[in-house]
């Protein structure tokens, strides 16, 4: 067994472009979930915006318009989503597992045709002086774009919910729909837009799988990266810093693992392949025994009319 062969830099580095993905669309389904609403759609949303952002780029030679695709692939699921739960008034589970076996089929049938190409590169940005500072620099300044979009979008949530009074309406309908409605707020509305934004993070996080961690397209590629999400808003309980946390635990677990297989150790590798997901779990499961509860509305049906 030589671990000689693992650079530490080059390790921390991948583990933040691993955890993007899973980031992205954890913080836009804990955004949901704060509302009220559950959505066990995500795999299925982040699935779509894997083939609609590697489609466009691909078309366009432009991985930023890319993205933009995603992320519109992945609202207009959710939006799809948001009809059947909060005017249907349809279950919410059967409705999220309805979309995440829909985004599969559709991704399936829009990904004929697209494997084995090679989408446009998505470069790095070049930060003046950080970028060549020594070890810090190849590790916190040299990733790309979505990268830093990602860590902002969990700064902009974690403040959001805590200092605004939009983040406090968010709460307010997420804890007791009935008495934010009787105060004059539109339930129905705020609920759908945040799931639009889950949607559009979620389609982010699966054109980061496409584009950039893989990239290529394969069908099925997000392996469980939905449901791993929707695990790590629950045992994170619902803190966007804790999210974070995370999915740089899931994205470390994983970078660690496929540097470990070449090294000869003595573990099969169908053991390592599992163990971030194992590892994570078990961790957000210690990390969740404080006293922090659901959404007092999570998952429940809001009827207007009461």
């Amino acid at each position: 067994m030589d671990l000689s062969a693992i650079n530490p830099t080059l390790l921390l580095a991948s583990l933040i472009v691993a955890s993007t993905p899973i980031l992205l669309a954890a913080i836009g389904e804990l955004v949901v979930e704060r509302a009220g609403v559950l959505n066990l759609g995500v795999e299925g949303m982040m699935i779509t915006g894997a083939i609609c952002g590697f489609a466009i780029a691909v078309n366009t030679g432009s991985p930023f318009v890319g993205f933009v695709a995603a992320a519109l692939g992945g609202a207009v699921l959710a939006l799809l989503f948001g009809f059947l739960t909060q005017f249907a008034l349809a279950n919410q589970v059967a409705s999220g597992l309805a979309l995440t076996l829909f985004g599969l089929g559709l991704s399936a049938l829009l990904g004929q045709g697209y494997q084995g190409i090679k989408p446009p590169p998505t470069r790095a940005l070049d930060i003046p002086v950080l970028s060549d500072l020594p070890i810090v620099g190849p590790i916190l300044f040299s990733h790309d774009l979505m990268v830093y979009l990602a860590l902002a979008l969990v700064a902009a949530v974690w403040a959001m919910l805590k200092y605004t009074r939009a983040g406090l309406i968010l709460r307010a309908v997420g804890e007791n729909h009935d008495a934010a409605h009787a105060l004059g707020y539109k339930v129905v509305r705020v609920r759908l837009l945040a799931i639009l934004f889950g949607g559009a993070c979620a389609g982010l996080g699966g054109a980061y799988l496409s584009l950039v961690r893989v990239p290529q397209w394969t069908e099925g590629m997000t392996a469980g990266y939905g449901w791993i999400a929707l695990a790590l808003v629950v045992f994170a309980s619902w803190k966007a810093g804790r999210v974070l946390l995370g999915a740089w635990l899931f994205g470390g677990i994983s970078v660690l693992q496929l540097n470990l297989q070449p090294t000869g150790i003595p573990i099969p590798a169908e053991y390592l392949s599992m163990s971030p997901y194992l590892i994570t779990i078990l961790v957000l499961v210690i990390m969740s025994g404080d006293k922090s509860r659901a959404p007092g509305s999570l998952g429940r049906m809001f009827h207007a009319s009461e």
